[in-house]
């Protein structure tokens, strides 16, 4: 039992170290990608190509002043950061990022490298959990008695619920032809078969645009909307409470994109990985399934810089006039398809 508690802290700090580690080299990606995009500069004065910038944006938000509106709500003020940070960590339990069925550590199978790997329901698990991040919007949008912090918080409400919808359709597609609700046994199927993007197409495309809109990222961030709401839900946050916001979304943007990769992508498997057994392929897996991460996490900085903010308008009919048809016509597919044997 103490093996095996020992063997779930240290699955634990691997990720937590990773996700909080994703977060400094995000912005600095972010700040660079922007410039490159822009024909500028960029940060280039805080150590070499400024890859120090991070950490001067880190000290400079803990010596901000923390501020509290007088008229705020304080409990939900506090509590709305703490959630979505909090939910953020969480919700990575699930995705196994790494092969180790037959790797042990001190006695005890690593699994895939998951750390929840007897969770028979993970993607219900993870869906729930993901689905939870609203409500740290929405309380930082009420709580802060502020019209464009309230705005910005309804509009991010009836965004979640439009594009979760046609997100969990393209999901069921995938667990439909794996036939089963662990992400190790959709790696698994597809380690046997075809990565899921080949077959299953139009899934992949919706669940990418909704990832977008999920993690209210451009563009799809009309919760923020600089243009019309100043900031949105944050706006009457400051010091590390906005910094909690911030880290919560490129959290989400590392795990949707590591989601993203585990069921279209194949996860950590790669060409040839049959051929590698022991601690080569567990090197070699987490090698894979990082470059595949890394990939989507720039694809999210390059149309960030790329394309313009829809108008809300938009925003709502490409959620239910476009993306839920077609995840719709997915599923049947994939329905027909299963039942004929061609999956």
């Amino acid at each position: 039992m103490w093996a095996e508690l020992a063997v779930t802290v240290i699955k634990l700090a691997v990720i937590a170290g990773a996700m909080l580690t994703s977060v400094p080299i995000m912005v600095w990606v972010e700040r660079r990608g922007a410039a490159f995009f822009q024909d500028r500069l960029g940060p280039n004065r805080v150590g070499p190509w400024g890859l120090l910038q991070p950490v001067i944006d880190v000290v400079k938000l803990l010596f901000k002043e923390d501020i509290t509106p007088a008229a705020a709500n304080r409990a939900l003020y506090f509590l709305a950061p703490a959630i979505a940070i909090t939910v953020a960590l969480v919700t990575f339990a699930v995705i196994p990022f790494g092969a180790g069925e037959d790797i042990t550590l001190l006695g005890v199978s690593l699994h895939g490298f998951m750390i929840a790997p007897g969770l028979d329901v993970g993607v219900l698990y993870l869906l729930a959990l993901s689905s939870l991040s609203v409500y740290s919007i929405v309380l930082a949008g009420w709580s802060s008695n502020n019209k464009y912090s309230l705005l910005g918080g309804l509009r991010s409400s009836a965004q979640l619920i439009s594009y979760e919808l046609a997100m969990t359709i393209a999901v069921l597609g995938v667990l439909l032809a794996a036939g089963s609700l662990r992400l190790d046994a959709v790696v698994d199927y597809q380690s046997r078969h075809l990565w899921n993007i080949i077959p299953q197409f139009p899934g992949f495309v919706v669940f990418l645009a909704a990832a977008f809109a999920e993690t209210n990222r451009l563009p799809f961030d009309l919760a923020e909307a600089e243009t019309e709401l100043v900031a949105g839900y944050h706006v009457e946050y400051s010091s590390m409470k906005f910094a909690s916001f911030m880290m919560s979304e490129y959290i989400n943007m590392a795990t949707v994109s590591a989601l993203l990769v585990t069921l279209f992508l194949g996860g950590w498997t790669f060409p040839g990985h049959e051929h590698l057994s022991g601690w080569p392929l567990l090197i070699a897996s987490l090698l894979a399934f990082s470059v595949k991460v890394g990939f989507f996490l720039f694809l999210f900085v390059w149309v960030r810089w790329s394309l313009p903010r829809f108008r809300y308008d938009q925003l709502m009919q490409i959620g239910w006039k476009g993306l839920l048809p077609i995840a719709v016509l997915n599923l049947v597919w994939v329905s027909v398809a299963v039942t004929f044997g061609w999956l």
